[in-house]
């Protein structure tokens, strides 16, 4: 039988789902609760200096929905408003009823030295298993030169970075912002001043649209609007790609976030490197028991495939992502229709006829390719709604032979 426990940086999880750092793990109670429905950890909303002010706007959310479905969150909420004592407080009840829970502390400051090392030696004394350190809210926080505005920069990153592991005695995780041009630079960076692993990703900045019948934007705050935190997902490729990339830069311990829906999502994140998984927007839509099956799929999934923990398949599918370059230019394949599925709706011939190359047409009652045209581009497999096309190898050119 397969286990779902698994550890890195001495921390022991006993599964490797988190609530990430967010309206879910803003409250002690709350979080007392999801630990005793299974969640393996929490890391907690973020803690500020008492004497950051924030100011929260009303309303803060706004969703996007595809046939009925929430797919896309908006939101523009900032850090945690409880004072510091409640959290230091909180984080020796939770580790005190909770031992074998993993509790992270999300902490952000602004950039003064003095201030985040003074928050890192508030916590160390508490039983808090790391730290994370919040480099990457895109909305509110960048206002003041913190949040995303430290993370989109490789120095202001790296010298943070450094200030809190002059003070720290407990690992500290980095969560970086996927609105950059390229995150590994960053991980990189963090990496270099002495990080000892990266969160990946924070939201992705973006705006959800505008209502046509009045012209304002969607998220509307009496008239107004702004930029938010895109999450949900919608951002789930953004997110692959970034645990990706930083992966195949760095061998620094992830915790992957953005746009886990079910166990199938982190297990693709652990099998692109992550080390374990946060989860918040589908915990916000659906509640904590999510987790039940989360975990059940994981360990199902594990044993239909033999395997003895998340190990076995860590990393196993970022070895064969790589280069545009270096991808095999002499293999084609071409659709292969199945007869007994077509309806002949002829959405395949029109999708290729105006979008590729016209290698499709209906001859004699059906559906049939043009090798000579085709260019295996695969977007007729896609759009078939009867799931009738899939793309085998063409092997009669020996020139284009696999």
């Amino acid at each position: 039988m397969a286990t779902l426990q698994t550890s890195f940086l001495g921390i022991q999880f006993e599964n490797p789902f988190l609530l990430a750092s967010a309206p879910p793990t803003s409250k002690v109670e709350s979080i007392d609760k999801a630990f005793e429905m299974g969640w393996g950890g929490a890391v907690l909303k973020t803690i500020t200096p008492d004497d950051l002010i924030m100011n929260e706007a009303s309303p803060r959310y706004q969703v996007q929905k595809h046939n009925g479905k929430i797919i896309g969150f908006q939101n523009i909420e900032l850090l945690s408003h409880k004072s510091l004592q409640y959290w230091l407080d909180g984080i020796r009840f939770l580790k005190n009823k909770h031992p074998n829970k993993v509790v992270i502390a999300s902490i952000m400051a602004p950039q003064e030295k003095e201030k985040w090392q003074a928050l890192v030696q508030s916590i160390n004394d508490t039983p808090a298993d790391a730290f994370e350190l919040n480099f990457s809210c895109p909305h509110g926080m960048p206002e003041k030169k913190i949040g995303m505005a430290i993370g989109a920069s490789r120095e202001f990153s790296k010298n943070i970075t450094a200030w809190v592991k002059e003070a720290a005695k407990k690992p500290v995780f980095v969560k970086l912002t996927p609105n950059v041009t390229d995150i590994s630079r960053i991980a990189l960076a963090v990496q270099e001043a002495g990080a000892d692993g990266v969160t990946a990703i924070n939201t992705a900045q973006g705006f959800m649209g505008v209502d046509l019948d009045s012209l304002e934007p969607r998220l509307n705050i009496d008239g107004l609007s702004t930029f938010g935190g895109l999450s949900g997902p919608i951002i789930k490729a953004i997110g692959f790609r970034c645990v990706a990339q930083i992966r195949q830069a760095s061998a620094l311990p992830i915790l992957a976030s953005g746009g886990i829906s079910d166990w199938s999502d982190a297990a693709q994140y652990i099998a692109l490197g992550a080390d374990a998984v946060q989860v918040c927007t589908e915990v916000m839509l659906n509640g904590y028991e999510i987790i039940g099956k989360m975990k059940d799929g994981l360990l199902n999934y594990l044993n239909s495939k033999s395997f003895d923990s998340i190990n076995d398949i860590k990393g196993s599918a970022v070895k064969k992502i790589t280069s545009h370059e270096k991808l095999n230019k002499n293999c084609l394949v071409v659709p292969s229709i199945d007869k007994s599925k077509c309806v002949l709706c002829k959405k395949c011939v029109s999708c290729c006829s105006e979008s590729e190359s016209g290698a499709l047409s209906v001859l004699d009652g059906a559906i049939k390719v043009d090798k000579g045209l085709c260019l295996g581009c695969s977007l007729c497999s896609h759009v078939c709604p009867q799931g009738a096309i899939v793309m085998t190898h063409r092997l009669e050119n020996a020139r284009l032979m696999c």
